[in-house]
């Protein structure tokens, strides 16, 4: 058989994978919304998909709950039930929006504004909820806040007030996990080697609040970012 037919056949067939996974997301959204779903909506997904489009629409890293930083497993298995981010006990688990992606749309994704993940240590005894009332195993078992890593906290020192001689030191204070410190201007710094990205600085920052969005700042001084894909 010729090698590219072979080519064109594996191209054809990821294509077919990618329309059956964002047929049934838009089919759980729009159902869940109250539209009623055509054929001919679908059938105009699949040609967009067909076309190449869901290559440009992306499909990039995300902040995702524990167990669920296997982006491909992910956004494969999970079948935006929102039973994950309906059993979290501290608020923190929200639906990606479609700016992150066609494929990744209503998808879990952690939201730190105001609160943090501790894996359901109080809660639930270290077993996280969302991944306990997954039915499809998108959030794998297995996850704990010294085995598992969400993201990793990253530090703007344009934006932070510690750098900018007002000494805060929020996200210090709140993280229990030892990974930040403080220089020798008794100021924040994030250690990403013991960072697990639990979101507990990010949730205390008050940067936007105190001065930073003189300098432009749309976000906190401390962001927890997704792991590399």
């Amino acid at each position: 058989m010729p090698a590219a037919f072979l080519y064109l056949r594996l191209f054809i067939t990821v294509h077919e994978v990618e329309v059956i996974v964002l047929q049934r997301a838009l089919r759980f959204f729009l159902t869940r919304s109250g539209v009623r779903v055509s054929r001919f909506l679908l059938g105009g997904t699949a040609a967009l998909l067909g076309l190449g489009a869901v290559r440009y629409a992306g499909s990039a890293p995300l902040v995702r709950p524990p167990g669920g930083q296997d982006e491909e497993a992910l956004v494969s298995a999970c079948i935006r039930c929102e039973k994950c981010y309906e059993v979290c006990p501290r608020g923190v688990i929200a639906p990606a929006h479609l700016e992150d992606g066609i494929l990744n749309m209503r998808t879990p994704v952690m939201n730190f504004d105001a609160n943090w993940c501790d894996w359901c240590t109080e809660e639930n005894g270290g077993e996280p909820l969302c991944v306990a009332s997954c039915p499809t195993e998108a959030l794998k078992v297995g996850s704990t806040p010294e085995t598992g890593v969400l993201g990793v906290a990253e530090l703007n020192q344009d934006l932070c007030l510690a750098y900018r001689l007002i000494g805060c030191r929020f996200c210090y204070d709140a993280c229990e996990f030892e990974a930040m410190e403080l220089d020798e201007n008794n100021r924040p710094y994030v250690i990403a080697d013991a960072c697990n990205g639990c979101g507990a600085c990010e949730s205390v920052c008050v940067s936007l609040q105190n001065g930073s969005i003189s300098a432009g700042a749309t976000e906190r001084a401390i962001i927890v970012r997704p792991l590399e894909s």
